[in-house]
């Protein structure tokens, strides 16, 4: 049998080249190697973001990206996570064991924490966020978690988790193990991490007129000022989208630029229409899928019953350990009256 995969992604809408390389591509490959359940995250988009008005259009638009470059729901499991819940239920038995100070050394709530106005207090689902983490893991007792070395702190706390709740009551989960990404990371447009937020981001779904226009702001070489100076590609953030979109002329480039034989104009030039054609493919079949997306949600509900039959083995399992099973009178079926 082969070992089993769990990775989600918060619905933030039409993606960008920085989940593509980053998420995405790992994904595509990870799938034919092992049994994979990828989710969309929508509850965990709720700890810093209440505003669920464009719910709905971001999470279709994001599993049209998903289908788009190649994860197959024939492959993988794709389901909703809010449509499974049984995660509530088991992020709410694994808060019990779990100590306070434990989420409040969680790297990613100290940097929340840090971001937050004076005059806003965290929410106990951002103190939670781990919790909600592991219980999405182990819910569907995954053997490995696809992940960068930023969030290794996260997964270390979600095994952290599970010892003590096997050590607690007895053993029902094993420890998720990491799979490290090997993508390079991508930078934004401006030199800062890749985000829609910050306007700095090139989507899967962008046109060639707006790749060339957002390509032409990107931030190039600080020590490079006039066409006759020689440029220094590896501190280039143009220079290393080339060697993604644009690897079979790299070296080309590379040589040129360094002796001053290519301004950055004309290089821009250059990886826009690379960019262009390696998303050509991709932007083919998210027409289709655009036309019929009656299609994408039967996929969808499709692995909803599947991830739902998993989970709930999962909670019969859990609550036996814990000795909170059903009592007799409701599982016969048994009218419940009042406590005499």
């Amino acid at each position: 049998m082969k070992k089993r995969i769990l990775s989600g992604m918060r619905p933030s809408g039409r993606l960008h080249l920085g989940h593509l390389e980053g998420v995405l591509k790992n994904w595509v490959k990870l799938q034919d190697e092992y049994e994979c359940f990828f989710f969309v995250a929508d509850w965990h988009a709720l700890t810093d973001n209440l505003d669920t008005s464009k719910r709905q259009e971001n999470i279709l638009q994001m599993l049209i990206d998903w289908l788009s470059v190649g994860i197959e729901p024939k492959k993988s499991t794709i389901f909703i996570q809010s449509e499974i819940q049984q995660h509530a239920e088991l992020h709410l038995l694994l808060s019990m064991v779990t100590p306070i100070s434990w989420l409040e050394r969680c790297p990613t709530f100290k940097d929340k924490l840090r971001a937050l106005s004076p005059s806003e207090n965290p929410s106990l689902g951002l103190l939670g966020y781990p919790v909600l983490q592991t219980a999405d893991i182990i819910m569907y007792k995954a053997d490995f978690v696809p992940v960068g070395e930023d969030q290794l702190a996260h997964l270390e706390l979600a095994r952290e988790i599970v010892r003590r709740f096997n050590s607690l009551y007895k053993k029902v989960f094993a420890e998720p193990q990491p799979i490290l990404a090997s993508s390079p990371r991508l930078l934004g447009l401006d030199g800062r991490k890749m985000s829609k937020s910050f306007n700095n981001s090139i989507l899967l779904s962008d046109d060639a007129e707006t790749v060339r226009e957002k390509v032409r702001t990107m931030i190039t070489d600080p020590a490079r000022i006039y066409l006759k100076d020689k440029g220094h590609p590896d501190v280039c953030n143009v220079f290393t989208y080339r060697k993604i979109f644009a690897g079979d002329t790299v070296d080309e480039v590379e040589k040129a630029c360094r002796r001053a034989e290519i301004g950055c104009t004309e290089c821009k030039s250059k990886l826009a229409a690379s960019i262009s054609s390696y998303l050509e493919p991709i932007q083919d079949r998210r027409k289709e899928f655009e036309k019929d997306t009656d299609r994408i949600w039967q996929m969808v509900s499709s692995g909803v019953e599947k991830a739902r039959g998993v989970a709930e083995q999962t909670i019969i399992e859990t609550r036996e350990a814990m000795n909170i099973n059903s009592a007799p009178a409701s599982r016969s079926g048994a009218k419940r009256g009042g406590v005499k």
